[in-house]
């Protein structure tokens, strides 16, 4: 196998300036499921792998009122958990049948979130 090709400094630069031009998100749409533990966070994941949609895996699994499909409604920067913002701001758009999500845990148990 050859060595990778290194990218040039003009790549960087464009790109960078690229990305400098996005605001970035001021409130988002968030939906998550609640899990204490961490076994019954686990049953869910496995849930979603085999593709059942994110409103199903909430309101069969989330262990707090966001049993509607997860959802907690539009959220501004600064008014969630810090390490539940710090995911949830960093994740790609997406659908409850085509969900890109993450996990965090935080003081209230291990969140799901998308």
């Amino acid at each position: 196998m050859g060595p990778k090709k290194a990218s040039s400094s003009k790549d960087k630069s464009s790109a960078s300036s690229s990305t400098s031009k996005l605001k970035p998100a001021t409130s988002i749409n968030v939906r998550h499921i609640l899990c204490e533990k961490h076994s019954r966070k686990e049953e869910a994941l496995a849930a979603l792998n085999s593709g059942k949609s994110f409103a199903d895996v909430a309101r069969d699994f989330s262990e707090d009122k966001a049993r509607q499909g997860g959802s907690l409604g539009w959220k501004v920067r600064g008014s969630l958990l810090q390490d539940f913002e710090k995911v949830a701001y960093e994740l790609e758009v997406s659908t409850v049948n085509a969900p890109k999500w993450g996990e965090v845990k935080t003081g209230e148990g291990y969140h799901i979130m998308m």
